[in-house]
C-alpha cells in the first residue's frame, strides 16, 4: 500500500503503567508490559519496493529517564551482515525509529538492523551531500552505547534466510541522551514531538522502503512528512 493523501498521524505514548515495572529489554511484545500498548503500522510501501512486504508493528512507552521501544517483524528474506557501531545497516533487514523532540531542533535517526547493530546521527539540515547531509553530526561511540538494545536474531545472519522469521528489536534511549544535542525536553505529559518508523532492506535479495507515514520521495530524511507522537 501507498498511504498517500493521508492526514498526518498520531502515536498516544503512555508512561510505564503504575505498578509495572519498566520494560526488560526482553523482547516481550506479548508481555506483562507491553502487550496492553497500542502498536502502530509501518505498512506505506514506497513503489520502489520490491513484492515483499513484511507486517512490520511498533511500540513506545516512556518513564522518568526516557523512550522505550520495540519493533515486532514477520519477515522473509532476512539477512545481516553489518555488526559494527556505524555501519550501515539499512542494508541488513532493519527497522528505524527517527525523532524530533523539539520543533526548532534537528532530529535523530535511530537505525537498528536485526543483529542489533546501531546507526544514529543528529541531523539539523537533511539535504544530502557527498559527506552525508549539509548538517548534522555522527553520535561518537560514547553517545551511541547509552541506547540500550535487545536483538532476538543472531549478530550475524548470512546467507539470507528466505522462510518465515519473526523477529523482535527493542531499544532504551535516554532522555539525558537526547537533551545532550537539543537542550531540555521540558516536561513529558502532553508534550508533542515529532517522529516516523521505518522498515527496510536495501542489500536483502527483496530489497523494501516501508514508512510509518507517508513519504514524498524514497528517502527517510523527510521531517516534514514526520507523524505526531502525544505523550499522555
Amino acid at each position: 500500500m501507498g498511504c498517500s493523501g493521508e492526514a498526518k498521524r498520531e502515536y498516544g505514548v503512555q508512561r510505564v503503567p503504575a505498578g509495572f515495572e519498566k520494560p526488560g529489554l526482553r523482547g516481550a511484545w506479548d508481555g506483562a508490559v507491553w502487550g496492553g500498548v497500542e502498536s502502530l503500522e509501518i505498512a506505506c510501501f514506497r513503489p520502489e519496493s520490491s513484492g515483499h512486504r513484511p507486517r512490520t508493528r511498533a511500540k513506545l512507552l516512556y518513564d522518568s529517564g526516557g523512550i522505550f521501544g520495540i519493533f515486532h517483524v514477520e519477515d522473509r528474506y532476512v539477512r545481516c551482515v553489518h555488526s559494527r557501531y556505524m555501519d550501515p545497516v539499512y542494508k541488513d533487514s532493519c527497522v528505524e525509529f527517527f525523532v524530533r523532540p523539539r520543533a526548532d531542533k534537528g532530529y535523530f535517526n535511530f537505525e537498528f538492523n536485526c543483529g542489533g547493530a546501531l546507526l544514529c546521527s543528529y541531523i539539523t539540515d537533511p539535504v544530502r551531500t557527498p559527506e552525508g547531509f549539509r548538517e548534522y553530526v555522527r553520535l561518537p561511540e560514547e553517545d551511541g552505547k547509552r541506547v540500550e538494545i535487545y536483538h532476538s536474531m543472531p549478530s550475524l545472519v548470512d546467507p539470507e534466510i528466505a522462510g518465515t522469521v519473526s523477529w523482535t528489536l527493542e531499544f532504551f534511549i535516554p532522555f539525558s541522551l537526547l537533551e545532550k544535542y537539543t537542550g531540555p525536553a521540558g516536561e513529558m505529559p502532553g508534550a508533542r514531538w515529532s517522529a516516523n518508523f521505518y522498515k527496510c532492506g536495501d542489500d536483502t535479495s527483496r530489497p523494501h522502503w516501508a514508512s510509518w507515514t507517508p513519504l514524498d520521495s524514497l528517502n527517510f530524511h523527510l521531517p516534514h512528512c514526520f507523524g505526531i507522537l502525544l505523550f499522555h
